[in-house]
Formats: structure tokens, C-alpha cells, sequence
């Protein structure tokens, strides 16, 4: 034991060094800090920004450690640091909390590479704040405002949009969110302005719409409801004034043509099919009925399997063509026409539906006869219920009960 202490102090005495650095009255810390730490390990912006924050308010003679206390120090739990992914990036959550608070506030978009330089030019440009605790309780309160959005609690007026929004992974609407949460917007306003984004996001996707103007969009938003108040009027309004491919929002024409025709299953992930046909599955219970909670993530489940060749003959009785026949097969071929207009039909949201547990491949392949007996033991949501009774299911099933459920759509996602 004396042998290792010794060379314990041996290699503090020989490799630790201690650098003391007198500064004159005019020198900044920060400066010099960020300087000798350029080149060593790279600090987060939050802790940039702590530090910067922290400096003028010891200049200002205020007690920095019960500032810390009463509103920095949560911000140290692991948490924050922890890194998630937005986009292509990955980043702490602090980065990101500091980012989409800088953003709602400019009303502009905000490099996180930059976030240090642009939060400090701001405060020192604009002066939004009377002082540092104000700035310090400002942020605190926006903080626990993003948590609110990242892990919402079901009965918060914010919850059925946050989680619309994790599910179609647009995160680029969080400044909004969070000028909405800080204006104190009325319970039923926020429940309003959920319907109109959730309507012009899904419409959008359901058509395959682009996302890359989103950015763009929300802070436009930001800015103008900032100015002409947060109500669901007015971001209607600012949603139906949007025009062309990259940002307008769907009228029930097109929608319904995308519904209808457009291969769903291809072009959403999984997680957004689920959301989808959960809140279809809602419009088919009843008003008594208990809100749905799944203990797993349900399973997406083609009612007319992908691989269908074997139990499932074309509409004229025949045996539908494989990957290789449909290449081989001569122009006019008619097998081939309706092989190649099955295999879009089935990628159509009228053959998908969710399961809280999933049919086995042997199970999903089976003819309608055998298979609807499983769907309706592997689930008992009423969406599903609404399958009992059909004797045949082939698209034009398909084609009828895509109409039945884009009525329903228009229900929930009006414009």
C-alpha cells in the first residue's frame, strides 16, 4: 500500500500542473477562458453560457450561487446533457433547449455551431432583460416549458399535439411551441391550435409533402402570432395563406386523393402509421368507452398480405404473378395488369390496420377464410371489429374501406 501511495504522489508531484493566471481589471475571464480551452476539451454551450451568464452576474455584485441554486442547477442534471437525436444531428438536450429557445425569441433560425456567439450578441444587442436573475428565471421557466413538450403527461392541453409531433419527428415547431407555452395561451386556444397544425402536418404528409420549409414556416409563425396574438384563427389563417409544394396545406380534394391512391404504407414510418390508425381507431369506439393505452407498440398489419400469391387468387380467379414473372410478362399481359394493380392497392391505408400484438408470417399469409378468425383474436379494437362479417377481401374492400375511414379523417383533420 505505501508502494502505491508513493507512486501515486510521485506522478501528481511530476504531471499534475497548476496554471494561476493574474488578470489586470480590464481583462475578461471568459475571453482568456474560451482562449486556453480552444484547443483542449470541447465545452457545451450550455456550459458556455453558464459561464457567461454567471460572470456578469458576479460584475453586477449579485449572489451568484443562490441564482445558481434557485434556477441554473437543474439544468446540470444528466438530463440535459444527454444526448439525443434531431434531424441529422446529435446533440445534448441543452443544446437543443437553447437553440429553440434563442429561435423563438429572434423569431429566426439559429445555428447550434453558433449558439454561444449569437446568444451573447443578442443580450448584448437587444437587452431583453432588466437584469441576470431575470434572464436566469426566464430560461429556468422556458426549460421546464421544453420538458413539457418532450415528455408530455396525458391530460396536459399540450400533450395529444407533442406527441403528433414526436411521432412525424418535426421538431423544427418547438420555438412555437415554446412562445405558445410562454404567452399563457387558454386551455381550449391550445387545444384549438393542436387541431389546425396537427390538420395541415398530416395532410402534408399524407400527400408527401415535403418537411424542408417547415423551419421557415414556424417561425414566420412565431413572429406574426407574436405580433397579431396566439389563437387558432390566426395561425389558421397564416396555414390556408401558404401556397405551392413546399408549404400549403391540403385541400379535401387532394387529400383525399392521396388517401385513396397513394401507397401510405412506402412513403410513412412506422411510427407515424401507428398514430394514424390509433386515432382512426378512436371514431370507432364508443363515447363511453376508456381511452386506449398500449403496453408495446402496436404493429402495422397489410389486411391483404404483401405476400399474397399463394392464398389469394386475382379477381378472376387466377394466380397472381411473381417478382420474376411480372419482369418476364409481355406488354398486355392481363395477370400481370392486375398483379401490378394489387401490389399498389395493398400499400393503400384502406388494407392497413394496427394490432396490439403481431400475426406471424404464416398467420398474415393466410387466405381472408382462415386469417380474420386471427385478427380478431390477436385484437379487439373496434377498428378491427369493424372487419367481422366481410365474406371477401380484395380491393375493391380495400377501396371501400379506404372511403369509409378518409370520412372519418375528415372528422378529426378538417381544414
Amino acid at each position: 500500500m505505501s508502494d502505491r501511495l508513493e507512486e501515486c504522489f510521485r506522478t501528481l508531484k511530476n504531471a499534475l500542473m497548476v496554471v494561476i493566471i493574474d488578470l489586470q481589471t480590464s481583462d475578461d475571464p471568459q475571453v482568456i477562458f474560451e482562449t486556453l480551452n480552444a484547443r483542449g476539451e470541447p465545452l457545451l454551450p450550455a456550459d458556455l453560457l453558464r459561464n457567461y451568464i454567471f460572470l456578469r452576474a458576479t460584475r453586477d455584485g449579485d449572489d451568484a450561487e443562490a441564482l445558481y441554486r434557485n434556477y441554473w442547477q437543474r439544468f446540470d442534471e444528466e438530463f440535459w446533457r444527454q444526448e439525443v437525436k434531431q434531424g441529422r444531428l446529435t446533440r445534448p438536450r441543452s443544446d437543443l433547449f437553447m437553440q429553440h429557445f434563442l429561435a423563438s425569441k429572434q423569431g429566426q433560425d439559429i445555428p447550434i455551431k453558433h449558439l454561444y456567439v449569437e446568444y451573447r450578441h443578442w443580450v448584448e444587442r437587444v437587452r431583453p432583460f432588466e437584469n441576470v436573475e431575470e434572464e436566469l428565471a426566464t430560461l429556468s421557466r422556458q426549460r421546464d416549458h421544453f420538458r413539457r413538450i418532450l415528455e408530455p403527461n396525458d391530460g396536459d392541453p399540450l400533450f395529444d399535439l407533442a406527441v403528433f409531433m414526436d411521432a412525424y419527428d418535426i421538431r423544427t415547431g418547438y420555438p412555437f411551441l415554446l412562445s405558445l407555452l410562454e404567452a399563457e395561451v387558454a386551455n381550449e386556444e391550445w387545444l384549438a391550435i393542436s387541431d389546425v397544425l396537427q390538420s395541415y402536418l398530416l395532410r402534408r404528409a399524407v400527400c408527401a409533402l415535403g418537411t424542408k420549409n417547415y423551419n421557415k414556416i414556424f417561425l414566420s409563425l412565431t413572429r406574426n402570432l407574436r405580433r397579431d396574438g396566439f389563437t387558432a384563427v390566426n395561425v389558421r389563417n397564416q396555414l390556408l395563406a401558404q401556397t405551392g409544394d413546399s408549404s400549403e396545406w391540403p385541400d379535401d380534394t387532394r387529400f383525399r386523393e392521396s388517401w385513396l391512391n397513394a401507397p401510405i404504407y412506402n412513403q410513412q414510418g412506422n411510427s407515424r402509421l401507428v398514430y394514424l390508425l390509433s386515432r382512426l381507431n378512436e371514431t370507432f369506439a364508443s363515447s363511453k368507452a376508456e381511452g386506449l393505452t398500449f403496453s408495446a407498440q402496436p404493429t402495422i398489419e397489410h389486411i391483404l398480405p404483401q405476400s399474397w400469391q399463394e392464398h389469394w387468387p386475382l379477381v378472376d380467379g387466377s394466380k397472381g404473378l411473381d417478382l420474376y414473372e411480372l419482369f418476364q410478362a409481355e406488354e398486355g399481359d392481363t395477370r400481370a395488369s392486375m398483379t401490378r394493380s394489387r401490389n399498389a392497392k395493398i400499400q393503400t391505408i384502406g388494407n392497413l390496420t394496427i394490432l396490439s400484438s403481431g400475426l406471424n408470417t404464416a398467420q398474415s399469409n393466410l387466405s381472408w377464410s382462415d386469417k380474420l378468425p386471427e385478427l380478431m383474436r390477436h385484437s379487439l379494437l373496434p377498428i378491427n371489429q369493424a372487419l367481422q362479417g366481410l365474406v371477401t377481401w380484395d380491393e375493391t374492400s380495400i377501396e371501400a374501406r379506404g372511403r369509409l375511414l378518409f370520412d372519418r379523417a375528415l372528422t378529426i383533420w378538417t381544414r
